[in-house]
This record gives C-alpha cells, structure tokens and sequence, in this order.
C-alpha cells in the first residue's frame, strides 16, 4: 500500500517482538484466476517492504510463518513452488548479508530436517554467519508448534532437567527471545493454526480481512496503532480496575 509510516508511530518496550501468520496468497491468486503459486510469488515479493517497514518502526524480532507441518498435506506441485521461492528468498538473504554485515539477521525455526538438500544448505550457511541482532527475523519453516512443545520436552528429559515452564520457554526455538507482543493474522480466519501455541499464550491478536499480499505500511501502521489501545493486564489488575 501506497504511504510512508508516520514518524509518532514507533516501537517502544512494550512493543518488542511481532509474528504474522501469513495467509491468503491461494485467495489473492483464485481472485485474480491465476494459479495458487502466483499467490505465492506475490507473497514473497512484499516480503522486503514489510520488512523494512517493522525495522522503520523499531521492532526488534519478526516472526514469519512461511510453511507448517501441515502444509506437506497440500498438492505437491504447491509445496514443490513453496520451496523453490523459499529458497530464493533465503539466498537473496545470504547475499545481502555478504554485502552488509549489518543486513536483516534471519533465523529459522522448525524442523528444518526434512526439507530439500538445496535449501538446507543454503540455510546453514546463513546460520553460520556472524550475526547482527539489532534487527532479527524469524523465519518458521516446517513448524508447527505442538511439535515445537514435544521437541523442547525431549530436550529437556535428554538433559535430565525438570520439565518446568522456565525450562521449556528456554528450550523452545525462540527460547532467547521475548515473546511475541502482538500476532497478526492476514485473510480474515480467526484461528492461532499451531503457530507460536506456546510463546503466544498472552500475546495480543490482531486479525485483518486484508489478504497477505496486499498487506502493506498502512495495515501495518494500523496494527501497531490499536495494539497501543489495549489494555494488557496478564490475568491481573491495572490502576483503573482496581479503583
């Protein structure tokens, strides 16, 4: 969207980290009788703009929810173009950061295992670099976030540690990382679909009827702008409610 974010709407402390469940390219692409994979091109090609747009804000963790455990269950031809543009993506990343050491600091969480030799090898290079974490962004491939709790479970009983909250924040992917102070949902479906089930539990929402790639600067400024409207209590009391 056309529209510079105004200067007054900055990130303060209680605006730390934001994570966005991308959805909507299939439907941006059914609108338009295009293929689904064009959704999907469109979707990453806004990638930088929202990217540059949460840095401009002074966000200091991005979290992006690029491909889910479930998604393998889609045609294979939609998760085959999925992988090529993640690939892409991540190794436009990796220039960047061979360019600049202080480009965007991507991290990937999930199961990144089982994905194509290609693209976990690219993935490991980027991991491999020095990292600048003024900016960083995670970027959630293969994850799910039940799978996530299991994962940090077992990490803990391998480790002999007590399965405390403490212990599986810490041994979660983002387990050095704040929480997510806001979630946003694009396309309009009010459902958290196994992202984040873990370190969103008092995480604000935000749900957008705006498909992801139309999604731009004004949803954006919008989002920040009504997240500072709420009243976030954390199962207690503020001033106003206790008098």
């Amino acid at each position: 969207m056309a529209g510079k974010i105004k200067e007054t709407v900055k990130a303060d402390e209680r605006l730390r980290s934001v994570a966005i469940i991308m959805d909507g390219n299939g439907r941006w692409a059914k609108k338009r009788l295009l293929p689904r994979t064009k959704g999907h091109e469109k979707g990453a090609a806004i990638l930088e703009d929202v990217l540059k747009a949460f840095r401009d804000i002074g966000v200091r963790y991005l979290t992006l929810y690029a491909f889910s455990t479930e998604n393998w269950k889609r045609p294979k031809e939609e998760v085959d173009a999925i992988m090529k543009l993640a690939y892409k993506y991540v190794e436009k990343i990796h220039m960047d950061r061979l360019r600049d050491e202080k480009a965007l600091t991507v991290r990937f969480i999930g199961d990144t295992s089982v994905l194509p030799e290609k693209l976990r090898n690219k993935i490991a290079e980027i991991e491999a670099m020095e990292k600048d974490d003024t900016f960083v962004c995670n970027i959630a491939l293969n994850y799910g976030g039940r799978a996530e709790i299991v994962h940090a479970a077992n990490e803990l009983v391998a480790k002999g540690l007590p399965i405390t909250e403490e212990n599986l924040s810490r041994a979660m992917y983002t387990g050095d990382m704040p929480d997510p102070d806001l979630i946003i949902r694009t396309g309009g479906d009010f459902r958290v679909s196994n992202f984040l089930i873990w370190q969103g539990a008092y995480s604000e929402y935000m749900i957008l009827d705006t498909l992801w790639p139309d999604f731009g600067r004004e949803d954006i400024e919008k989002c920040v702008l009504d997240f500072y409207k709420r009243r976030r209590r954390f199962g207690g009391l503020d001033k106003e409610d206790e008098s």
